[in-house]
């Protein structure tokens, strides 16, 4: 497995705050990555760095050896944390958005798993509920043929029905050949489909390993040792 994306001394202030201190981290393709760690730990910050939405205040991030920016957005697919979709939009808007900036925009699956739903393209947002919502924005997401798949806490606020659906979009929509790094702090809602986890607190990576690995030699699992690591 090749490096996908990789952190050097990355560093990032807000003001006088630090968000991330001295991160080095590596991601390989063909890996499904829990970004773990409670609120206000860097998850956020991270991935928008990779997005470039920030820049880093010290340090180097490169995404297929690249600096984040128009090379780097063709590679990587972002859902962020808060709802971007217009009220006053349809589905059919937002996939001809996405299918204009995308050039790996996939429209038929996207049309399949609206179809799943019984989602109309003609649907307006603003009639949606909120799971519903969510659901949208994970499929326009997942019907990339990206490299990289960033999802901010895509399964907070929403029902059990809901988390089980985003997961299985997640699990049988991305190539495996790219890796797909999911920030949440819901632990035991996700573990079961992770390869590998990373440990965040303060700015700070307290550990990354194969979930396989956390299991065999620390005989907890993720969430356990999750709850030990933060004291929760």
């Amino acid at each position: 497995m090749s490096d996908l994306m990789r952190c050097e001394h990355l560093t990032k202030y807000y003001g006088s705050k630090i968000a991330l201190s001295d991160v080095n981290l590596r991601l390989e393709s063909g890996k499904i990555v829990g970004l773990l760690g409670p609120n206000g730990s860097g998850k956020t910050t991270l991935i928008k760095l990779i997005n470039g939405l920030l820049v880093p205040s010290q340090g180097l991030l490169t995404i297929a050896g690249e600096m984040p920016g128009i090379k780097t957005k063709a590679m990587v697919s972002y859902l962020p944390e808060r709802m971007y979709l217009g009220n006053w939009m349809r589905v059919n808007d937002v996939m001809d958005f996405f299918s204009d900036f995308y050039e790996d925009f996939d429209l038929k699956r996207a049309m399949a798993m609206l179809d799943a739903l019984n989602i109309k393209a003609s649907d307006q947002i603003r009639h949606m509920s909120k799971g519903t919502k969510e659901k949208v924005q994970l499929i326009l997401v997942m019907s990339r043929r990206a490299k990289l798949y960033c999802l901010d806490e895509p399964i907070a606020g929403v029902d059990p029905a809901a988390r089980d659906y985003i997961l299985n979009t997640i699990l049988t929509n991305y190539d495996p050949e790219a890796t797909i790094l999911i920030s949440t702090h819901l632990i035991s809602d996700i573990e079961n489909i992770l390869d590998e986890v990373i440990f965040i607190q303060n700015g700070q990576i307290k550990l990354q390993d194969s979930v396989d690995n956390i299991r065999c030699r620390q005989h907890k699992s993720v969430d356990a040792l999750f709850r030990e690591v933060f004291k929760c």
